[in-house]
């Protein structure tokens, strides 16, 4: 049978200060590190493996594949990095903090740039101090000045099918570490939640979601590891 299990990068240092990260590349906390291991630790006791991964360029994510996987005792999987597996850009909102920007902005403008479905936060200027176009690791890629849900899932549900499904379709038990954003994305395609009800979506940061899945990956069961 084949499996999909996403698990959302653990906290955050902006996380915890409770800022708009996107794009920016912020490390893990250690409360963030603990709870990458204790996905991989669950992964072990539950037996549910994973022989291929897949990651963001971003190192919260990556460092939560790796701190999971060897908390598993799988470091050596074959994994992929790759920037459509990024969080949503969060455009000119990058940085700022949350309630300072609600309170400048309005609670229900902020809702509308966190939430919305197809609107996106004001455009990040080029030459800005948190603008990625210069960035090594984006080297000959478009980087986005801002993002809506709508454009995150243009570019993560492509990648899903050329890269992703192929395994699947072999039968492998595949992890992805990504973001609340991309994943919600994946989430939103496998279990048919529609434009209006993704806004409501919470993913938990370092809880494996799980999809069990048919032949023709037809989805069987989706549930929070932590729960079976």
């Amino acid at each position: 049978m084949p499996r999909l299990i996403l698990v959302r990068h653990g906290q955050s240092q902006w996380n915890l200060e409770n800022r708009f990260t996107g794009w920016w590349d912020v490390d893990l906390t250690e409360k963030g590190e603990e709870e990458a291991r204790a996905a991989g630790r669950l992964l072990a006791e539950k037996g549910l493996l994973p022989t291929v991964a897949f990651t963001s360029l971003q190192t919260r994510a990556i460092k939560t594949l790796h701190f999971a996987l060897e908390a598993a005792g799988l470091l050596w999987i074959p994994e992929t990095k790759d920037w459509r597996l990024n969080e949503r850009h969060y455009g000119g909102l990058t940085g700022l903090n949350k309630a300072e920007t609600a309170a400048l902005h309005g609670d229900e403008q902020v809702k509308i740039w966190r939430r919305s479905f197809d609107t996106p936060p004001p455009v990040l200027e080029y030459g800005s101090a948190f603008d990625l176009s210069t960035d090594p690791r984006y080297a000959g890629i478009a980087v986005p000045q801002t993002e809506s849900l709508k454009d995150t899932i243009a570019r993560v549900l492509p990648y899903y099918e050329g890269s992703i499904v192929p395994h699947l379709r072999a039968g492998a038990t595949v992890l992805v570490s990504a973001h609340g954003n991309s994943l919600r994305a994946l989430v939103k395609h496998l279990s048919g939640i529609s434009d209006a009800e993704i806004t409501g979506l919470e993913i938990p940061t370092g809880q494996p979601i799980v999809y069990d899945l048919a032949d023709d990956l037809a989805v069987l069961d989706r549930y929070y590891l932590s729960e079976r």
